[in-house]
């Protein structure tokens, strides 16, 4: 279907969206000097949170998926020459000392942008430490190990810090590295993530931490549903019925831009499949959810970017890259379903 049902407006809107976004990733600040890319940035108080490690990871892929290859290749270099730790076969979530604790989820987005951005040795070293380090007895993936020693940080009722099928969408980085590397055990270690996924997925919506608290578990639900668009698995069509439901139901007291932004890519790639037919309606509510949250004029760093959200209709004082990446991806994709062209992989998935 050609998608002509689609308002000329948003269509013109989506193609103007991804090259403010782009500029955005190159000139707001949110790359420092360094080349690692903050969390976040406070608009009130006009600073950036410290460079994360998972947040370079996604823009190493984000700025590789859309050719600011020197953005890109600087983001890789500070993964590789200043974060990784070789002496402890490491991946820490912020540069420090004493090391920060390492989490299973960043390290498996950091090898997907290497991966991206043409590091597969680097890639592959980070992957191999995953799986040694971060399986539990019971057949779960440990969610933060403590640095230097390597154990496993009591779990807490927090979707970061406890396993859960979220973590799939970094076990795609072993899918990832087995195409590269078939002699090591990478589909090994990823058929067991998806079968453990798969086995538990169904109990993790809503969760019991209060009810604004599941829009972050959508974010984290839509992971699984991303990674599940690798294996065209038929439980795409409840994922995406049970996520869509409940963002609408929480939208107007909180609103994730990149929950708008993961569903709508989630929809396209399994309509694209032919594991789930595409529900145009929904698709283009999302791409307008998505393209509100997208700011323009004024400072760099409120010039292209997205948000992280709204509260009660407000937007909140946040600048955030990964809303931005998804949101970008999920607009450019959406531009392209509009005219007939969508080519979107999920080894493009930001």
């Amino acid at each position: 279907m050609s998608g002509l049902r689609v308002s000329s407006n948003l269509k013109f809107a989506t193609r103007a969206s991804l090259a403010k976004a782009i500029e955005w990733f190159q000139n707001s600040g949110i790359q420092e000097a360094s080349g690692g890319v903050s969390r976040y940035h406070l608009l009130a108080e006009n600073r950036n949170l410290p460079v994360s490690t998972e947040i370079t990871g996604y823009a190493v892929s984000a700025l590789a998926w859309a050719g600011a290859l020197d953005e890109a290749g600087r983001a890789a270099d500070f993964l590789c020459d200043t974060a990784w730790l070789p002496d402890l076969q490491a991946m820490p979530f912020e540069v420090g000392d004493p090391p920060p604790p390492s989490y299973f989820f960043d390290c498996g987005i950091i090898v997907r942008g290497l991966l991206a951005a043409g590091r597969p040795a680097m890639a592959r070293e980070i992957g191999l430490a995953m799986g040694r380090d971060f399986w539990s007895d019971t057949g779960d993936l440990h969610p933060v190990l403590d640095l230097p020693s390597k154990r496993p940080r009591p779990y807490e009722p927090r979707w970061s810090r406890e396993p859960g099928c979220f973590q799939l969408k970094s076990a795609l980085a072993w899918k990832d590295l087995a195409a590269h590397f078939p002699g090591d055990p990478f589909e090994e270690w990823w058929q067991r993530a998806l079968a453990r996924a798969i086995a538990t997925h169904w109990s993790y919506l809503p969760g019991n931490e209060g009810e604004l608290k599941v829009m972050d578990r959508l974010h984290s639900y839509c992971y699984f549903l991303e990674a599940l668009t690798k294996v065209h698995s038929p439980i795409l069509k409840e994922g995406i019925d049970r996520v869509a439901a409940l963002l609408r139901q929480l939208a107007p007291r909180f609103e994730r831009s990149d929950v708008c932004g993961q569903l709508l890519r989630v929809r396209l790639l399994a309509g694209s499949s032919g594991v789930v037919p595409l529900d145009i309606a929904a698709a283009e509510e999302e791409a307008v959810r998505c393209a509100s949250h997208q700011r323009f004029g004024g400072p760099a760093m409120e010039n292209g970017g997205y948000g992280f959200g709204t509260r009660d209709g407000v937007q909140l004082p946040f600048m955030n890259p990964v809303s931005t990446a998804f949101c970008m991806q999920a607009m450019a994709w959406w531009s392209d379903w509009c005219d007939g062209r969508f080519r979107g992989t999920i080894d493009e998935l930001i």
